[in-house]
């Protein structure tokens, strides 16, 4: 997962903004985005990103994806390069090592509870044969506990998710206010789609607290975007 630093863009957007619709000089961004390419030695045209809607659509490489909206990718195909854009939200990566088989997941609190992490795991096993046992997952940097603050709302989403009680608490600051986890829940989500403990990863990165990462609500909106990035693997 990109952090602010190594880019060329200015002001709220320093450095490495990638994103082109926060209000940042797009070729700046195209110059951000276009160096990400390069470190994994690829041209930016064969980044694969979708328009996110912070809902649970599933794509596959080579199904007509580029531009789809969706939150999630699945690619077995080391040529190209999966990437979810965030500033708060969480992305999960997802590698099955036995068939090379990745996937991008852009999981903010909607998506979180309309299942995408659960979705792409379907189709992963339909389309691909990846068994969850064998998944590995890590979570990147996203906005967590008591930086994140909810409305009742949202907490009844999260309840209606069966999520964990972990993932859900109510400020003890705040009247009518929680602390939501979106990585407590999707957790629990892979746990029980027989994905092992061991095999899930955290960054516990808090994309708030940490001043090395872009805050859509710390930021108040003005802030640009980072990408949480992988690559299909040849089968093991």
């Amino acid at each position: 997962m990109t952090l602010r630093a190594g880019g060329v863009s200015r002001g709220p957007y320093a450095t490495l903004n990638l994103g082109l619709s926060v209000g940042d000089d797009p070729q700046a961004v195209v110059v951000n985005r276009a160096r990400v390419a390069a470190s994994f030695g690829l041209p930016l045209e064969r980044v694969m990103r979708l328009d996110q809607v912070h809902g649970a659509v599933v794509r596959v490489v080579g199904d007509d994806a580029v531009g789809a909206e969706g939150d999630a990718i699945i690619s077995d195909d080391p040529a190209w390069l999966l990437a979810v854009s965030a500033a708060d939200c969480l992305p999960v990566l997802l590698h099955d090592p036995r068939t090379g088989v990745v996937a991008a997941v852009h999981a903010g609190w909607r998506g979180a509870v309309a299942g995408v992490v659960p979705a792409t795991v379907a189709v992963m096993r339909e389309r691909f044969g990846v068994a969850p046992s064998g998944l590995r997952a890590w979570f990147g940097a996203a906005i967590r506990g008591p930086r994140y603050q909810v409305g009742p709302d949202v907490a009844a989403a999260f309840r209606r998710a069966e999520s964990p009680p972990e993932a859900l608490q109510p400020d003890p600051e705040l009247p009518d206010r929680y602390r939501a986890d979106v990585p407590a829940l999707v957790r629990v989500q892979l746990l029980r789609l027989g994905v092992p403990s061991a095999q899930l990863s955290d960054s516990r990165v808090c994309t708030s607290a940490d001043r090395r990462c872009f805050s859509h609500r710390r930021d108040a909106g003005r802030t640009g975007r980072h990408w949480a990035v992988i690559r299909a693997t040849s089968p093991g």
